[in-house]
């Protein structure tokens, strides 16, 4: 009984291991859509010989291994079971054969032509162009054309292994047979010529595609048209001596092919009337059919490529496109940036600027707190050390580590505390804005730290009765880690310089959770903060521009944050706010319909914020697939080029904006890693925010362990204290 215990237990924590193990969805998900895009990506470079290509050329060899009969016989060679033997075309008889297509330019207009006059021809197509075109290689069979194998991706088979052959030649049949649904056994190497240009090279290659089951077909009139040397050169080329029957080589894809299909208009009825007949080969020859019909398993297995090759270069074609649109976002933002914040600098910043009355009258400061036990001391002492009037009211939302112990033993005049059970941060700022007794009501986190200055500078712009909201300057105050200073970046450029651009349009997507004030009489009419998405502050601002409030940004109204100092914790944060944004977007929808103030916000500051904050950074992550690729398979000078001068463009606007802010240079040394590793989580996160929107999920607030790193500001900017490494575990 005891050892079927143990070994009850022992399967029950092996099962649990693995269930601690499992990849969480969160990750899984993005993870299943990256590999899926990637191996669209690597497909399509493979059927456009980006990948695996081999662009080696063999120069001419001995030729004393090869059979004389080869070299001085006809262009059609038979080196099946054994065999060594050629054959040529009758008298009078030509098999016009095109290289290199379908073209979907040249193609059409070549069989059209044929069609025209009656005649038939054999076109030998890659698996790439096959794979790429398929109703083309549908039309040619359908037209009573022969089509036979040119490789996949076009490679010199003299410096192929057997391996490789054998996969260029199954390759090459599985798209001919997923196009046309047919076999064939005719095979032209790439780079052939005629039956006296064989050599001790290509030879053996020879022998081992007949043992393979195919009929080597080279030629013995070469228009020689790739190198469009004139449509009367073209014809003397292709035409033969004295009524001789001949193969004749052409092409219908690789470039401009205009010269072909004019002369091929001339040649063929020019031809007829001397008593040429234009057949396909094995017409030429009086021989069954080079092609017969494929069923089952290996005609579905040909689909199957076909559809994939089809997917591929639609899904990367909307890749590109993407790639487009990003680029022109991107570009379109900073420019907009640059200008729009630099306007709203130099209106705040001339002399006597003013926006209206000076506002001396006292506020009140709310500070919702669920266990910020760690921080609330700190947050406290900040605004009592602020230099204009305060009542500080601290919502002790449920917390369970004494926080509002903490605050009622400070004993601070003017500061209330007020306990309710656990009901969210929208809940206890409007149960705080209940017992209000001003009606500039200010906003903050209870992990936040304000200068002295804070709290007026962000009043005054209440001078101006138009005003409803005013969003401050938030700042990274944990920004010693690696993780912090690139956080610190993303405040600085992303955050703050928006919000100069915004404030410029008036529309001002988000009032920060961290620094923010209000008008009292405008937030009761909207009904005050809303439980409704998980970016309340969002939504409210949102509700204050359709309401017909300004929302401006009062950039000296400096508040020190305390950022999420580990992956999982930044991961929890930006998940929750990439969600609410579209929730909040979702919500006011309707604004875009309406007429006045919130038909404004709703024509002028949905489409922004939905552009620059969903659909841009959604597509961003196109430019690192692309550089990726291109390192890669492409040409890797020109792919660092570029993605150096997107850094160096992101790097010009962070400049600005930390000269902006008044910030020191040296943390943007940081900007290109952050630009390689802290955007792709980023990315990551808000793919995980389109798909739980999509799927209907729900998402639940995520409180994040505090630290208590942000100290008391003992001038400009706060002190940071040490501490413990226990204090910055992340959140189970």
């Amino acid at each position: 009984m005891a050892s079927r215990t143990r070994r009850h237990g022992a399967a029950r924590s092996a099962r649990e291991g693995v269930r601690r193990r499992r990849l969480p969805l969160r990750l899984l998900l993005p993870l299943l859509v990256l590999v899926a895009l990637a191996a669209m990506l690597m497909l399509r470079g493979y059927v456009h010989s980006e990948i695996l290509a081999d662009h080696r050329v063999q120069p001419p060899a001995a030729t004393d291994r090869v059979p004389e009969k080869i070299l001085e016989g006809g262009p059609v060679i038979d080196a099946r079971g054994g065999r060594t033997e050629s054959l040529s075309v009758p008298d009078h008889r030509l098999v016009l054969t095109f290289d290199d297509g379908p073209d979907p330019t040249w193609t059409p207009r070549v069989l059209d032509v044929l069609k025209k006059h009656d005649a038939h021809a054999v076109f030998f197509v890659t698996g790439t162009m096959a794979s790429r075109y398929p109703d083309l290689v549908q039309r040619m069979v359908d037209e009573g054309h022969e089509v036979g194998l040119h490789t996949f991706n076009h490679p010199d088979l003299s410096f192929q292994s057997k391996k490789r052959i054998d996969w260029e030649l199954s390759q090459n049949q599985l798209a001919i047979t997923g196009a046309a649904g047919v076999r064939t056994s005719l095979f032209r190497p790439p780079y052939s010529s005629f039956a006296d240009a064989m050599d001790n090279k290509s030879w053996p290659v020879t022998e081992y595609i007949g043992s393979r089951g195919y009929i080597t077909v080279v030629n013995n009139t070469d228009s020689e048209d790739w190198q469009r040397p004139g449509v009367d050169e073209i014809i003397r080329r292709a035409t033969p001596k004295n009524g001789d029957g001949a193969i004749v080589l052409m092409h219908d894809s690789g470039g401009d092919r205009s010269q072909t299909v004019a002369a091929l208009d001339r040649f063929l009825p020019d031809l007829q009337k001397k008593g040429y007949e234009f057949d396909n080969l094995t017409e030429a020859l009086d021989a069954p059919s080079a092609m017969t019909p494929v069923t089952g398993a290996e005609l579905w297995k040909g689909k199957a490529w076909v559809f994939l090759v089809q997917a591929s270069e639609k899904i990367t074609d909307g890749l590109v496109a993407g790639l487009a649109v990003i680029g022109t976002l991107v570009i379109g933002r900073f420019v907009l940036m640059l200008l729009l914040s630099g306007i709203h600098a130099r209106r705040v910043r001339r002399k006597g600027f003013r926006w209206g009355p000076p506002v001396t009258e006292p506020v009140t400061v709310l500070v919702p707190a669920y266990n910020e036990a760690k921080c609330i001391e700190n947050t406290v002492n900040s605004l009592m050390a602020s230099d204009h009037p305060v009542e500080v009211i601290v919502v002790d939302d449920g917390s369970t580590d004494g926080t509002a112990r903490i605050v009622e033993a400070m004993g601070l005049p003017n500061v209330r505390v007020i306990r309710q059970l656990n009901a969210g941060k929208p809940a206890a700022l409007n149960r705080g804005l209940a017992n209000a007794r001003y009606d500039i009501v200010v906003m903050m986190d209870g992990d936040t730290v304000f200068e002295p200055s804070t709290v007026r500078e962000l009043v005054q712009p209440f001078g101006d009765p138009k005003v409803g909201a005013v969003a401050g300057n938030a700042k990274v105050g944990n920004k010693d880690s690696l993780i912090g200073a690139w956080q610190h970046i993303e405040y600085v450029m992303g955050f703050n310089l928006d919000r100069r651009m915004y404030d410029v349009l008036r529309c001002m997507p988000t009032i920060p959770g961290a620094v923010g004030a209000f008008r009292r009489s405008a937030l009761e009419p909207i009904g005050g903060m809303s439980d409704d998405t998980l970016a309340e502050d969002t939504d409210v601002t949102m509700a204050l521009h359709r309401a017909g409030w300004r929302v401006v940004y009062a950039e000296n109204a400096r508040a020190w944050t305390e950022a999420p100092e580990t992956v999982q914790q930044l991961w929890s944060q930006r998940y929750r706010w990439s969600y609410g944004t579209m929730q909040a977007i979702w919500k006011h929808r309707r604004a875009v319909v309406e007429k006045g103030p919130s038909g404004r916000f709703g024509r002028v500051g949905l489409p922004f914020v939905s552009l620059f904050m969903v659909l841009a950074p959604l597509l961003a992550p196109l430019i690192d697939v692309f550089l990726l690729y291109g390192l890669v398979f492409g040409p890797t000078e020109k792919t660092i080029g570029a993605w150096l001068g997107v850094l160096a463009i992101q790097a010009v606007c962070a400049a600005y904006a930390f000269r902006l802010d008044r910030e020191r240079m040296t943390h943007l040394i940081s900007l290109p890693l952050q630009q390689i590793l802290y955007r792709q989580l980023m990315y990551v996160v808000l793919l995980q925010s389109w798909i739980t929107a999509l799927t209907g999920g729900r998402l639940r607030w995520q409180k994040l362990r505090r630290t208590g790193v942000v100290g008391a500001p003992g001038g400009s900017v706060p002190r940071q204290r040490s501490q413990s490494g226990d204090d910055r575990r992340p959140v189970a």
